[in-house]
């Protein structure tokens, strides 16, 4: 690699200066983090059901105990049997982690449009161990903007990531945060697209690195876990 050889003198003039950018951007980020939270709700009126592996889960059965709910939109659409490995690559982190954020509150779940039989297939293939429904029978995808119909995508009327025409694909992906209080659930943030990748914890370790994510485009080299 071609790249700037300096003393230990230089090295960490260079490396204050950089830790002044990281601290201004880590105050930056916490007020950004502080107004999501602060961002008003919208109170869920449709009564959504979904398919588990036991049987029939409402939206408010997959908060169990805890009053908030994070959602992972995974693109599985009815009949494939590709699994994305971007929203794999997500998944992964998601075991290990839920540990601990479950323990402050937070439940979490993953929705595709497949059957639940095509769910269970592909959880068993990849090991994971967290709640992964079907809305294939509810609107829960259309009104969460990651799924699309042919006739919204041939009128343009598809949109994804709050304006984004979509015009081939079906299924997206995105992350939708809920909150269970006072016998009603409310929807308080959704993202889409990049705004999913903080939950992609190997990419913070890569863009410690010098060669970051050493990708030749996105997320290149990303394969499943069962495929490197």
């Amino acid at each position: 690699m071609d790249h700037a050889i300096v003393s230990r003198a230089e090295w960490t003039e260079a490396r204050k200066a950089l830790l002044a950018r990281e601290r201004a951007i880590t105050h930056e980020l916490d007020a950004l983090r502080t107004a999501r939270r602060d961002l008003p709700w919208e109170r869920v009126e449709k009564a959504y059901v979904f398919a588990g592996p036991d049987g029939e889960v409402t939206l408010a059965d997959l908060f169990g105990d805890r009053t908030q709910l994070a959602i992972y939109h995974f693109m599985l659409a009815p009949g494939s049997d590709h699994l994305c490995s971007g929203c794999a690559f997500t998944m992964d982190h998601v075991d290990a982690a839920r540990r601990h954020f479950e323990h402050a509150d937070l439940a979490f779940a993953a929705v595709s449009r497949a059957p639940i039989a095509e769910i269970s297939r592909a959880k068993a293939r990849m090991g994971w161990r967290f709640p992964w429904v079907s809305s294939h029978d509810s609107d829960f995808n259309y009104d969460f903007a990651v799924s699309f119909t042919s006739e919204d995508r041939a009128a343009g009327r598809a949109t994804y990531n709050y304006g984004t025409p979509i015009r081939t694909s079906s299924e997206m992906f995105g992350v939708s945060v809920f909150l269970r209080a006072d016998g009603a659930v409310y929807h308080t943030y959704s993202t889409y697209h990049r705004g999913t990748e903080l939950l992609m914890g190997a990419f913070n370790w890569l863009d410690l690195a010098p060669k970051g994510r050493n990708e030749a485009g996105t997320m290149s080299w990303v394969r499943l876990h069962d495929e490197y």
